[in-house]
């Protein structure tokens, strides 16, 4: 089956972290992008040396149904020193189009799932495709009272990508939705909005267990640091739940 390419076009950017880009875009070709919150693009372009290559990103539109034809297209992007892919958004101005295909990826929320709550665990821009579900799990959460634990890691608190939006969704559903980020290096400033009380210090695998992850009524999502999947993926397995009930996504830098 042949990949439909089509153009994007930047149309805002803005930092959300010291190295990660929240870049915003339209299909310049005016056709509607039929997505599914979860899912990633790809992004095509060339080496100096003229060789092809690629890079993926998940979708960070928050939407519960296709893009139309006209409306943003977001993804976030981190930004490597030397890389290829950063040298591209970097000189990629607004108006400017880089070339794209997809969607792509089963990193999704299934219609099918009857389980009681998510646990979902992510690290960097790994916790994009969680910010596109937000829709998705407002309705699962007024559909059927599903619980939701997000477990975020970051460095220090201006890494904390997107957390202004996911504690607001904590404090518009307090029993519902419990937002735990996970700081490694710095805590946030006492007194600060982020300084609340599910804010950890460590690395999410750290706090798995204190949720008592539950084969009865968990399903787990894992998008990040490849190091930080495989521990969450075997301490899951450990507290028994089965492999269908993990999906997994790794995310790794490339240059």
């Amino acid at each position: 089956m042949a990949i439909i390419h089509f153009p994007l076009k930047l149309t805002a950017r803005r930092m959300i972290a010291p190295t990660v880009a929240h870049l915003s875009f339209v299909r310049e070709d005016g056709q509607a992008l039929d997505f599914i919150p979860g899912q990633f693009l790809q992004v095509h372009f060339h080496y100096a040396d003229g060789t092809g290559t690629k890079r993926s990103y998940s979708l960070a539109t928050i939407h519960d149904h296709a893009i139309g034809a006209g409306e943003t297209v977001e993804i976030a992007v981190s930004y490597v020193a030397g890389g290829a892919a950063t040298a591209l958004f970097e000189g990629l101005d607004i108006g400017g189009t880089v070339d794209a295909s997809g969607p792509y990826g089963r990193f999704c929320l299934m219609p099918a799932d009857a389980n009681q709550r998510y646990l979902l665990i992510g690290t960097g821009t790994g916790v994009t495709p969680y910010r596109a579900m937000l829709p998705q799990l407002e309705q699962l959460i007024a559909q059927r009272g599903i619980q939701v634990v997000l477990l975020f890691g970051a460095r220090t608190p201006v890494e904390l990508l997107y957390g202004d939006e996911f504690r607001a969704f904590a404090n518009k559903h307090p029993d519902n939705f419990r937002f735990v980020p996970c700081f490694s290096r710095e805590l946030p400033a006492a007194g600060s909005p982020q300084a609340h009380a599910d804010v950890r210090h460590g690395y999410v695998q750290q706090f798995l267990q204190e949720f008592a992850p539950d084969a009865a009524s968990d399903i787990a999502y894992l998008c990040g640091n490849p190091n930080m999947v495989d521990a969450c993926f075997e301490a899951l397995k450990t507290a028994g739940l089965p492999v269908p009930q993990i999906r997994r996504e790794k995310y790794v830098s490339s240059k």
